[in-house]
């Protein structure tokens, strides 16, 4: 974990690459002073990285978390804002237009850290266990390498950065600073995601849905309960749930297009304390999830209709409480290009891989439908370890180059937007 990044014009692998900018229509200077700052901070940043990592925060108690990025940014001269709320913040690098957006989230789980190393949660209970601390360590040397730029009149535009709380909190805090206009103006806002299933220095893009929309469903059933030996009397609660959790998840499926399109999943049920008794109530609550846009924004209304359907020959009254969630991140083509171009201008080629669409959800998905924008998978996985833990593991931990890889990622890809869109150019289309 303590080993340097890979030097400018290599890979972690040990192959050399060629660094090849040319085609991100960015300055060989602006890249060249990212890469010598990277170089020079990378240590600072693993440092921060383990910092957070040891002092977890969970949705929106980020206090401790945001008071460090707002001491690092205001160090730096620039002048961050906490929000309303009371935990994350925003900071502009630079002035005027065009306006490109980079998010970072900052809270943890809740969950114990059970890993040996020094820097292991010293909050019971708190984990960084799905590399929020890392993607918070990647914006901040983003942010600080842009503003070396700006200063040395090297960016052409303005960059916000956006610490966001409480993601892993449904909706997640995306909601607040879309709603605040944090995103008016911006052309394109991007990010990062840990991903320990690909090794280091290997980034994974896809245009399109890259996450899920993912809500809460719980039906409720009620009937006048009875006597196990009567079942034909009354309505048997118990008969009509599994009814729903077999049934509903096959209909609504048929109906949204196909497992490939939609899931709902019950994760949990509730109903009686006595075998001999007919219970009066049950509760059924799972999740359900679909990469396309239409397609949630149309489940509420075909759960219900399903539910209708399945129950009404019961008996049973029954009743839905849909809670939205997150939408699914959708990749704009255009800014997953950017990223992918970033990222094979100094690891190459073949570093820069399709990534298969994922069922989980992201509250980035709430700024990408409000911008043009992408994230990218980070690989964080150790190629020297044979472990490939993943998100949310009790020992979940990365390979620390990432880090470096990932401020040169999201700082290519900034200025490649920010150049584009100053020429008032579409951002150029990749060879082949």
């Amino acid at each position: 974990m303590t080993e340097p990044a890979a030097p400018r014009g290599s890979r972690t692998d040990g192959r050399s690459v060629e660094p090849n900018h040319a085609h991100l229509g960015v300055a060989e200077d602006a890249v060249r002073r990212t890469d010598d700052w990277v170089a020079t901070h990378e240590a600072e940043l693993i440092a921060f990285r383990r910092r957070l990592h040891a002092e977890p925060e969970l949705s929106f108690a980020e206090a401790v978390t945001t008071d460090a990025v707002m001491e690092r940014l205001s160090v730096d001269g620039l002048d961050p804002h906490r929000l309303p709320s009371g935990t994350g913040l925003y900071c502009d690098v630079g002035t005027g237009e065009p306006v490109v957006a980079v998010r970072a989230d900052l809270d943890a789980l809740a969950m114990d850290d059970v890993k040996d190393v020094p820097y292991r949660s010293r909050n019971d209970g708190v984990a960084h266990a799905c590399g929020h601390d890392v993607h918070t360590a990647v914006v901040l040397g983003t942010g600080l390498v842009l503003n070396d730029l700006a200063r040395r009149g090297q960016l052409p535009g303005r960059v916000r950065l956006l610490f966001e709380p409480g993601e892993e909190r449904v909706p997640g805090g995306a909601v607040e600073m879309v709603e605040a206009g944090l995103l008016a103006g911006a052309t394109n806002v991007f990010a990062v995601h840990c991903d320990p299933k690909i090794d280091v220095g290997t980034l994974g893009t896809r245009i399109g849905a890259i996450t899920s929309a993912s809500d809460l469903v719980e039906v409720t059933l009620t009937g006048p309960g009875g006597h196990t030996a009567r079942p034909d009397r009354t309505v048997d609660i118990v008969s009509a749930l599994a009814r729903v959790a077999l049934a509903a998840p096959v209909l609504l499926t048929e109906r949204m297009g196909g497992p490939q399109n939609c899931r709902l999943v019950f994760g949990a049920v509730h109903s009686g304390a006595a075998a001999n008794v007919i219970p009066a109530r049950g509760v059924l609550t799972g999740s359900l999830r679909t990469p396309d846009l239409e397609a949630w924004d149309a489940a509420p209304q075909v759960l219900r209709e399903c539910l209708a359907e399945i129950l009404t020959p019961t008996g049973a009254e029954w009743s839905l409480h849909h809670v939205r969630g997150v939408p699914p991140v959708v990749n704009d083509a255009a800014a997953a290009r950017i990223l992918a171009r970033a990222g094979r201008s100094f690891l190459g080629e073949d570093a820069v891989i399709e990534t298969e669409h994922s069922w989980g959800g992201d509250s980035f998905g709430w700024m990408t439908r409000a911008t043009p924008g992408a994230f990218v998978r980070l690989g964080t996985h150790d190629p020297a370890t044979a472990d490939h833990l993943d998100l949310h593991h009790s020992r979940f931990d990365v390979d620390e180059r990432s880090i470096a890889i990932g401020v040169r990622t999201l700082t290519r890809a900034v200025l490649e937007a920010l150049v584009a869109q100053s020429a008032g150019l579409s951002p150029p289309m990749p060879a082949g």
